[in-house]
């Protein structure tokens, strides 16, 4: 594939374009602005690979050349400035990441080479993403609400770096599609990710399973064992269910975090690990941290960058997306159909056990369709007293001064996540002082994503 690369730097440009031709890559070079703008004009390269600071105008001035002429090649901005907010800007812009330097050149020709096949597969995958929406996926999790999109140019923003993520959200909202996310488009894609859940087992067998033990070190350690943080060495661990582990779990956790090493149980060898943290959450931590239930210097650690999943009732819009996507998914080639009436009452439908339940109930009525081609109201869901609120017409309509309160409560919490919770960006956004704003959260017992 041709690439450009841009920087001003030698060193850099030099070890990096001599990596991505021993890859077998044509590579164009470029040492300042001009002259890479000068390359998108002659040539077109598969993927850019641009520094942000440069003589001239800039990566970004690069960034936007590149996105006017093709808008599906992936860009990657490297900079020695990184920061949230310049990450952001870029990546609003239209850059698939920003990168951090240094990085490892091995780990940049993986990613190249990972978003140009990204770009070939949605190329290949265009009619499909035209009936589901252009902007209704990422990475195998669906949805074009605000809430959704926000979630995703988070997702996008963090994923390159080594931040260690926090995501929130009920059961059943995909937080392990998110963490998947998080490590695909990250620059420890190629190496594993290992995924445990602290709720599924026992304090005990908890402690073996994270942290290895040696042979010898309980009756039934017949032999050494890798735990599932050196499994990770490389990539990606995911605690998933954190609030479920146990305190003393906690304290050694806490440790391996603090100083990237650990020991198995029976060992006093120290080995180093290598890993991103990915934690996930069902319970607001900080509360459990004021009930005694979570360590504090434990939950300042993994609260990084939280992401906040919402749950299904708060992105109802969504539904019939997912709904598209899941008879896709299981209805073996056939295209079934549902009465708008069916529609309308799944969007209603509070849906407690959140996109689990929603896809549950899709297999479930595709399985007792028999040979129809509409599924049935009566099939997908069982009819208690939720779903008959959600399919009948109501009896009584709520006032319109509450009905505006809800919604204006809904558009507060939609502005908060897209700011992460920034209150004088939030303000900016609505248009209103940042005095108006606090009184309102204050009278709607509001709080933003990360206090």
């Amino acid at each position: 594939m041709k690439i450009l690369l841009a920087d001003d730097e030698v060193t850099i440009r030099v070890t990096l374009e001599d990596a991505l031709a021993e890859a077998g890559h044509e590579v164009f070079a470029a040492a300042d602005t001009q002259a890479a703008l000068a390359v998108l004009e002659a040539e077109t390269p598969d993927a850019v690979l641009t520094d942000v600071r440069m003589p001239g105008e800039g990566g970004m001035a690069v960034l936007e050349r590149s996105m006017a002429l093709d808008p599906s090649r992936p860009v990657i901005i490297m900079t020695g400035f990184a920061s949230l907010e310049q990450a952001d800007a870029a990546v609003r812009s239209g850059a698939r990441v920003t990168v951090q330097k240094p990085f490892r050149n091995e780990s940049m020709v993986s990613l190249v080479e990972t978003f140009v096949r990204l770009r070939d597969l949605e190329r290949e995958n265009d009619s499909l993403r035209q009936r589901l929406g252009e902007e209704g996926g990422f990475e195998g999790i669906i949805g074009t609400s605000e809430a959704m999109q926000a979630v995703f140019a988070r997702v996008r923003t963090v994923a390159p770096t080594e931040a260690t993520v926090l995501i929130e959200g009920e059961s059943g909202t995909g937080k392990e599609r998110v963490a998947l996310a998080l490590h695909h488009s990250s620059l420890r894609a190629e190496g594993p990710f290992v995924a445990i859940s602290c709720a599924a087992l026992p304090e005990s067998l908890l402690e073996a399973e994270l942290f290895g033990y040696e042979k010898g070190a309980f009756t039934d350690a017949h032999k050494e064992r890798r735990g599932r943080f050196e499994l990770a060495d490389g990539g990606t661990i995911f605690l998933d269910d954190i609030d479920d582990m146990p305190l003393a779990v906690q304290v050694k956790l806490l440790r391996v975090l603090q100083e990237r090493a650990l020991e198995r149980l029976g060992s006093e060898r120290t080995r180093s690990i290598d890993i991103r943290v990915l934690a996930a959450t069902k319970a607001p931590l900080r509360d459990l941290v004021g009930e005694g239930r979570f360590r504090e210097d434990l939950f300042y650690r993994i609260n990084v960058v939280p992401v906040r999943l919402p749950p299904l009732r708060e992105r109802a819009g969504d539904v019939p997306l997912l709904v598209q996507c899941m008879i896709e998914r299981h209805g073996g080639g056939r295209d079934y159909s549902l009465a708008s009436s069916t529609m309308s009452g799944l969007e209603r439908y509070p849906w407690p056990g959140n996109v689990r339940e929603l896809e549950n109930a899709v297999q479930r009525a595709i399985a007792l369709a028999g040979g129809g081609s509409e599924l049935a109201a009566g099939d997908l869901l069982a009819r208690d007293e939720r779903w008959r609120g959600a399919t009948e017409v109501p009896e009584r309509v709520e006032p319109l001064r509450e009905f505006l309160r809800e919604r204006e409560i809904e558009h507060l919490r939609r502005a908060l996540v897209l700011t992460g919770g920034h209150r004088t960006q939030t303000a900016e956004v609505l248009r209103i002082s940042r005095k108006v704003l606090w009184e309102k959260m204050r009278d709607y017992g509001l709080e933003g994503p990360g206090g």
